[in-house]
């Protein structure tokens, strides 16, 4: 199909193009028109032809990359480790729902059996896939710090195995990135066989102190995953003070983060201290979304129905039963847009560029997504004032479309 989309204030996301155009052919974004008149042209030319065309106005309405989600455990009711190929497709297509033309689904804590199941249906279901791009996998666990757990099952935390992650690692080709508390014993030994394989490490659920997360930085752990969660902050040792790895992500300019901007996992203070030091260019927005993405509230399993813990979710977040910790988030991408827009007061270019451009350049697809730039793939979302979703399209195909 070709589609021309016409009177969209485009958000490359670099800047603003005004009453501008996109021309998509062949899943690929061809032609980007600055001006009326140039859009008119190329339009009466493409009519003359008759062939398979379709000429969407866009209204006014704002036109971005599609957002990526480089961070999410399900939605819709399903979690990826689900263990069957449906549940990846069906909570990515609800993603799919709310902007998100590319993600990375991401496991939690578990048996090696259960991950291997993953494993073999997300595979299964990226031959099956009419929804968002199932860019690889994340792995979240199970080497972590008891003491920044989190929800994740402490049954299954445990320290890197060289026997264990190099089957896990043969096993799968899917896996892009890998979250890791570096402080562990063999932790960095992990991190440099992830470097070999073009995987990247990143730190999270640790109680590092600056000294271990800039050692971990030295040898390839470039990105920390949910910020402030599950981290240590300023430590007391024996009466001294040590940074912790929240002020290490602060400390060391070229390390990039990811934030749950959902409004409730972090208030404005830390959105607009965060933004402050660490800028557009460093910030992912990722969702760390569990089932009941665009679900109502009520009792959910966060991970597998097997082996998952019981969460309740209420007042816009998922919580564990006692009530002491958050369980995963409830957000969708266009929800993180505009809490970065309306709560932290970011402008929406910088916002846009944090689940666009950044993510895209922190996993390495900026190639080919990530910006409305000519040759990349036509993955497109189209977003009014509220930042509710109009229009989606995915590898030049038209998924979404509420005009």
């Amino acid at each position: 199909m070709k589609i021309l989309l016409k009177n969209g204030n485009i958000l490359t996301p670099f800047r603003e193009i005004k009453n501008g155009g996109i021309y998509i052919e062949d899943g690929k974004i061809v032609s980007v028109f600055e001006n009326t008149g140039d859009l008119e042209k190329f339009q009466i030319n493409l009519e003359k032809e008759k062939n398979d065309l379709k000429i969407i106005d866009v209204k006014k309405n704002y036109v971005s990359p599609g957002f990526i989600d480089i961070h999410t455990h399900g939605a819709g009711g399903y979690d990826f480790m689900d263990g069957t190929i449906e549940s990846i497709l069906e909570a990515s297509k609800t993603h799919m729902k709310y902007g998100t033309t590319s993600i990375v689904p991401t496991t939690l804590t578990s048996t090696l059996e259960e991950l291997f199941i993953t494993f073999d249906n997300f595979r299964k279901a990226k031959e099956k896939n009419d929804g968002p791009n199932l860019l690889g996998l994340h792995l979240e666990g199970p080497y972590f710090s008891m003491e920044q757990r989190g929800a994740q099952d402490p049954r299954f935390i445990r320290n890197p195995d060289p026997r264990e992650y190099i089957k896990i690692l043969d096993y799968s080709k899917d896996i892009i990135r890998w979250t890791i508390a570096p402080e562990l014993p063999g932790a960095i030994e992990l991190g440099i066989e992830l470097k070999k394989r073009g995987i990247l490490p990143s730190i999270g659920h640790s109680n590092a102190i600056y000294e271990e997360v800039l050692k971990a930085f030295e040898y390839g752990f470039t990105h920390i995953t949910h910020l402030y969660s599950g981290m240590s902050m300023v430590r007391r040792i024996n009466g001294y003070r040590f940074a912790g790895v929240v002020e290490s992500a602060y400390l060391l300019d070229d390390i990039t983060v990811e934030i749950i901007a959902d409004g409730k996992h972090l208030p404005k203070s830390l959105l607009k201290l965060i933004y402050k030091i660490k800028g557009s260019d460093k910030i992912c927005l990722v969702t760390d979304s569990m089932r009941a993405a665009g679900m109502p509230d009520g009792e959910y399993i966060l991970g597998s129905l097997k082996n998952g813990q019981r969460v309740v979710v209420e007042d816009g977040v998922a919580w564990l039963p006692t009530k002491d910790a958050f369980a995963g988030s409830i957000a969708t991408a266009n929800k993180l847009v505009k809490t970065m827009v309306e709560i932290a007061e970011v402008p929406l270019l910088e916002a846009i560029k944090m689940i666009t451009s950044t993510p895209a350049k922190v996993i390495n697809i900026f190639d080919r997504k990530g910006s409305i730039t000519p040759g990349k793939d036509a993955d497109i979302v189209v977003f009014d004032k509220d930042i509710d979703i109009k229009l989606v399209i995915v590898r030049g195909e038209i998924r979404i479309m509420n005009f």
